[in-house]
């Protein structure tokens, strides 16, 4: 019997242009996509069909642009399968959010609310302070930890397959590439990001987020959600609220999550976002255990073929 678990990305997997073909093809989708115009920037559509790439990545636009993408891919795939059930579901930082809203903790409006707030207030908080992202290859957790002391510098994602990645003030990108170098480091890349996510930069955006958070009506979801922070599903409604704020600050334990859902016998893993970037994780992290990866209608159409009827 098949277990599948889904996957939504994170930031850094958005594309100008994706969702359009969703949209022709889908009212459900297209419906997803429209939503939030009161709340989110007036060229968010506009910006989202035909860029600027520079607009799209800052967090304003791209989370939101990625978490209805997600929705959006989810609600097309459940057309096109009307008996398909997923048994957990996980998100990469941002896509934790979209997990979420598919699992049922909160609404897709309210989750579309909170998701808005807090790339606004990511957005904020990088303009404060100018922080940068550096992923280490070839590098294990106690490693990545020596490098970050040495170089006053925090560890952001435990990603998997060897690749952990710091965040830190951008003014000390040098002394966190020279440290990641002495301590034996394979590759030190840095991230074309907007800022330091996942550290005590974004104070702030938590700050402010926490007051959103505690206003959202949410319940235990109908299927397990993975968070990110803890590594597992959160086990109450206070948990969700606590964990979905920590992980704005705290470390991304993808690795974790990966692991936890192989352990409850998920047979199958569905990527719902561009690009792949989870499913290349997962096979390094999960190697038995198949993910297929579906950002455009082309994709999902191929993905749902292979799922029982």
């Amino acid at each position: 019997m098949q277990i599948t678990a889904l996957l939504f990305s994170g930031q850094g997997a958005q594309r100008v242009g994706m969702g359009a073909d969703l949209a022709e093809a889908s009212p459900a989708a297209r419906k997803i996509l429209e939503l939030g115009s009161d709340i989110l920037p007036a060229d968010f559509s506009t910006v989202l069909r035909a860029g600027p790439e520079e607009t799209l990545t800052r967090t304003a636009y791209c989370q939101p642009a990625l978490y209805l993408h997600g929705l959006a891919l989810l609600a097309v795939l459940q057309e096109k399968n009307p008996n398909f059930t997923f048994a957990a579901t996980a998100g990469l930082s941002l896509g934790e959010f979209t997990a979420h809203a598919a699992g049922g903790t909160f609404s897709i409006e309210d989750g579309l609310r909170l998701v808005a707030r807090r790339g606004t207030l990511m957005d904020e908080a990088c303009a404060q302070r100018k922080g940068a992202m550096l992923a280490l290859l070839g590098a294990d957790e106690a490693l990545a930890h020596r490098v970050a002391q040495a170089s006053g510098w925090e560890v952001a994602n435990l990603n998997g397959g060897g690749q952990i990645v710091l965040s830190g003030p951008a003014e000390r990108i040098e002394a966190a590439q020279a440290a990641a170098k002495e301590a034996g480091v394979k590759r030190a890349i840095p991230l074309k990001v907007a800022g330091a996510y996942h550290s005590s930069l974004m104070t702030s955006a938590k700050e402010g987020l926490a007051e959103a958070i505690a206003k959202t009506n949410l319940k235990m979801p109908a299927a397990p959600v993975l968070s990110n922070f803890l590594g597992r599903p959160a086990s109450s409604e206070a948990e969700i609220r606590s964990s979905l704020l920590e992980q704005v600050t705290g470390t991304v334990r993808w690795e974790a999550c990966l692991k936890d859902l192989a352990g409850r016998g998920v047979t199958k893993l569905i990527e719902l976002g561009p690009g792949g970037v989870l499913a290349g994780l997962a096979k390094k992290i999960v190697p038995d255990l198949p993910c297929h990866s579906a950002g455009t209608l082309a994709e999902l159409e191929k993905v749902t073929h292979e799922l029982p009827h």
